[in-house]
């Protein structure tokens, strides 16, 4: 059973009286423990598809099913304990807290999950060791490089062991070896059993995944 499964999944926007389709008719498998990059230029519809998978937003219509169960007819507080239960998520943008430090960020997602664990500090602190922050644990953002604070939203992402790691262009504002630094650590979470799913308009980045979907004007080609 895919651990994520669309079916028929459409997305429209309306403006006034002037319908925008997003999203047209999409089906789509991800196995437990993939690596799937989604490619699209600006506008094809790659993010709104992952917020769709991010139970961000919800599709017009279709069939969503995660872990299974059929997610989308759910009440916005079941779809928000699923969301932090199962899915972590790393952006373009780092959206770290500027008067926090490292540790502290990466600590945040656990004030709204229902999920408890010993020693949360120490995990914390093994995490930011994990993506390569050992000793940087007391550092503000603005004491960090953007490769450094791409780190810290990882480890956020994973303070809470999601099953699924969502990446919305997360090399974008990185120079290449920088970039490339950043994919090793989804390469080596995937290793490890995550389920990752990277948007890109990269083709070299997206070649560090096992599988490539390209999405155009709303629409999944393989």
């Amino acid at each position: 059973m895919p651990i994520i499964s669309l079916k028929n999944i459409k997305k429209i926007y309306t403006l006034g009286e002037r319908k925008i389709e997003v999203l047209k008719g999409i089906n789509l498998d991800v196995e437990k423990g993939e690596f799937l990059a989604i490619m699209g230029v600006s506008g094809s519809g790659k993010s709104t598809l992952l917020n769709i998978i991010g139970l961000m937003d919800m599709p017009t219509s279709g069939e969503y099913y995660l872990m299974g169960k059929l997610v989308n007819q759910l009440e916005d507080e079941k779809l928000s304990q699923l969301r932090n239960a199962y899915i972590g998520f790393v952006f373009q943008q780092f959206y770290l807290i500027e008067y926090l430090n490292a540790l502290e960020n990466v600590l945040l997602p656990l004030l709204y999950s229902n999920k408890s664990f010993p020693k949360p500090k120490q995990r914390a602190k093994i995490l930011l060791d994990k993506v390569g922050l050992s000793g940087r644990y007391s550092s503000k953002p603005s004491q960090l490089s953007g490769g450094e604070q791409q780190r810290v939203a990882i480890a956020r992402a994973l303070i809470n062991d999601p099953e699924i790691i969502l990446a919305d262009e997360p090399t974008g504002q990185l120079d290449y070896q920088t970039a490339n630094s950043i994919m090793d650590i989804f390469e080596q979470l995937n290793k490890e059993g995550k389920t990752i799913i990277l948007v890109t308009h990269d083709p070299e980045m997206a070649a560090r995944a096992k599988r490539i979907v390209k999405i155009k004007d709303g629409e999944i080609f393989y």
